[in-house]
């Protein structure tokens, strides 16, 4: 018996929603740049909060049906809601501090780690040989990415990056902040999804209260976004582009993959924002990021290969073409409704 099509490649499917939105969270960088008097602060608040909060508009009625299951696991999305809040604050405070691309990387780079040991310790999940080898793999490629634009900063002189040591060293441990929160946010998801919630009502309860937590940041310091239209459209552009688009895309992958793959796929991220750092804002990248790029995309290449599919044989003599099978995985619970 062979697996249903629709079963073979939701992985595949799940790992290129999670690539997608992966390039719509790279633009978040360069988009910031055309808004220069926006604080960072205000720019999380703005493009989680106001993000989160149309995901929940979307996702109402599913939320309505799946409200006794909320109600059950309410810790699961109180957890998963304070990360949607407090990761756009740390993180585009770390790049405010540390510069774009070591905020960016530290962030993005640190969420696989951190995905990896919450499953290890509330899912007794183990890692795959290939994780490991992705991860490894991605996390060169981002460590070198941030080497080499911290050197290019240093030696310009100017520029983001180039501030003091302190505001670097707060800047990274920002970063950290932001990638364990943003891998609490996803895993809260995922357990809502696999739990039996669809994949559009847990990503809706979830950004919808972190963003009600991030409203009165964005009382508190969004002025600056209605002071010009430039401003208002970066916001915007924020908010419904990268932030509503690319999580409704990452939670179709999440309800498909592991959190931990989804957040090794999601290094992407930074270099896909090195790249339009280069091409919109005019960067120059040097050899050693360029090669950080390719160890990222050699990362990808690993994780999203196709699995051979296991021969069945029977005992001391080879199987027919047809007895060869793969058996069909359950459909987890909770398998959204797109």
């Amino acid at each position: 018996m062979t697996r249903p099509a629709g079963r073979t490649a939701g992985p595949g499917l799940g790992a290129l929603a999670v690539l997608l939105a992966s390039v719509l969270w790279g633009t978040t960088g360069t988009a910031a740049t055309f808004a220069p008097q926006v604080g960072p602060l205000a720019i999380g608040a703005a493009a989680m909060g106001l993000g989160g909060l149309l995901q929940a508009l979307l996702a109402g009625r599913g939320i309505a049906r799946a409200r006794e299951r909320l109600r059950e696991q309410w810790r699961i999305v109180l957890l998963g809601g304070a990360g949607v809040a407090l990761y756009p604050l740390a993180f585009y405070t770390s790049m405010h501090l540390a510069g774009v691309a070591v905020g960016t990387v530290v962030s993005i780079g640190s969420a696989p780690l951190a995905s990896a040991l919450i499953e290890r310790l509330a899912d007794g999940r183990s890692l795959s040989r290939r994780w490991l080898a992705g991860a490894a793999l991605g996390l060169a490629g981002t460590a070198l990415l941030c080497a080499a634009e911290a050197a290019q900063a240093a030696g310009a002189g100017t520029g983001a990056g180039t501030g003091s040591a302190r505001q670097t060293v707060v800047g990274v441990g920002l970063g950290l902040v932001a990638g364990l929160t943003y891998a609490v946010y996803a895993w809260a998801a995922h357990r809502l999804i696999t739990r039996g919630v669809t994949s559009r009502a847990a990503m809706g309860a979830v950004f919808g209260l972190g963003g009600l937590m991030l409203v009165p940041v964005l009382l508190a310091t969004g002025a600056p976004l209605v002071a010009s239209w430039t401003n208002a459209g970066v916001g915007l552009y924020m908010a419904l582009v990268p932030m509503f688009t690319g999580y409704v895309l990452f939670g179709f992958g999440l309800s498909r993959i592991p959190v931990s793959t989804a957040t090794t796929l999601s290094l992407l991220e930074p270099a896909v924002a090195a790249v339009f750092a280069v091409l919109v804002v005019g960067e120059h990248l040097p050899a050693l990021g360029w090669t950080g790029i390719a160890l990222v995309i050699a990362c990808l290449g690993v994780l999203t290969a196709p699995s051979r599919p296991v021969r069945v044989r029977a005992s001391g003599a080879a199987a027919p073409p047809r007895a060869t099978a793969s058996v069909p995985a359950p459909t987890p619970p909770g398998t959204p409704d797109w």
